[in-house]
């Protein structure tokens, strides 16, 4: 039975040295008490918010993690800039910050024009579609210190504070609304890529996944960026909004249950999720590959839902018919509880 904690990732271990980098962090805060740029306290927030007077300057970091093997070993690199913009962009507007630009860092082992040229290029068309900007970057080669590609980016954002999103309007009886992954997104490759190094060898990546594509090939599906689709319901900067959404939930580390109590736990709610979507195909096999437990698969893989809306249920049927407008097939998957349980179908957490 394969575990996150087997592919060498453990998440207590990880919870406690995150626990221990915010406080750090939030001691920090202190030295702007009563300065412009004073930090705004969102415990379990997905992005660092600092008092500009007027509005908000939104800041948050993260990183496709190694999901750039993935890339290594099928020898495409143009579908992650996707990935990287979805995983700091959609961060942001969980607050409801318009994120208008993006740095980023690329520590390398050797350089390689070809590669660069690719992630550069996909970074490119995900920014534009999303309408940031990219000020600036870095790129180091540092030899044997690192082993292939780690790339990293910072977003900036802007929030006008009547705009803030941070979960304190959640009510039970609320509705949540998930909308789909096209595949694990940036997170959990280390249990998947254990699962299948286990199960074909160290040529994995080249291994049949369907009869249309390998199993490198499925893995590196492309993040689907939600960032621009919020922001039009929510409203731009200086711009209205035409629907309310009390609480946006990124599912990246942690899985459903890990993010959706961190929107949840500022009014100790709960969700019964009674309605889940359909477990994508590629969960599934890996799933099955693995003999993963139900119970560690959503707590290590989205399971399909990229992103979690929560709102009233008329404001939630607006929503839905922007999405369906827009393509996106998005569905109510359960509703806000007045205790803490998270239940996923029959699943506890």
């Amino acid at each position: 039975m394969a575990t996150y904690k087997e592919s060498g990732v453990d998440i207590e271990l990880g919870d406690k040295c995150s626990a221990i980098a915010y406080n750090a962090a939030k001691n920090t805060f202190v030295s702007r008490e009563g300065m412009i740029g004073m930090p705004l306290l969102d415990e379990g927030g997905f992005s660092g918010a600092l008092d500009m007077g007027d509005y908000y300057l939104v800041q948050n970091d993260d990183g496709v993690g190694s999901k750039i093997d993935v890339g290594e070993l099928v020898g495409k690199y143009d579908t992650l800039g996707y990935d990287l913009v979805a995983m700091v962009a959609d961060d942001a507007i969980c607050m409801g910050a318009e994120t208008i630009s993006i740095t980023n860092t690329l520590d390398v082992d050797k350089l390689d024009e070809k590669k660069i040229a690719g992630l550069m290029s996909g970074l490119e068309k995900a920014a534009l579609e999303q309408k940031i900007v990219i000020p600036g970057g870095e790129i180091a080669e540092l030899g044997n210190m690192v082993n292939g590609y780690i790339w990293n980016a910072t977003a900036i954002g802007i929030l006008e504070k009547s705009k803030l999103i941070n979960g304190e309007k959640i009510r039970g009886g609320d509705k949540i609304i998930g909308l789909p992954s096209a595949g694990l997104r940036s997170n959990g490759f280390s249990l998947a890529r254990h699962i299948l190094k286990e199960e074909y060898g160290p040529d994995w990546a080249g291994e049949k996944y369907n009869n249309n594509m390998t199993w490198g090939e499925a893995l590196l599906t492309p993040s689907i960026i939600y960032s621009d689709l919020l922001l039009g319901m929510h409203g731009r900067y200086k711009q209205k909004g035409v629907v309310e959404i009390k609480g946006i939930v990124h599912i990246t580390g942690g899985g459903i249950p890990g993010n959706i109590k961190r929107v949840l736990k500022r009014n100790n709610l709960g969700a019964d999720l009674n309605n889940p979507p359909n477990v994508p195909e590629i969960f599934v096999k890996l799933m099955a590959l693995g003999d993963v437990t139900p119970e560690e698969a959503y707590k290590v893989w989205n399971m399909g839902v990229a992103m979690i809306l929560i709102a009233d249920e008329n404001e939630s049927e607006k929503i839905l018919k922007i999405c369906e407008t827009k393509k996106i097939n998005a569905s109510i998957i359960g509703e806000v509880t007045k205790t803490p349980e998270i239940k996923i179908g029959t699943l506890q957490f």
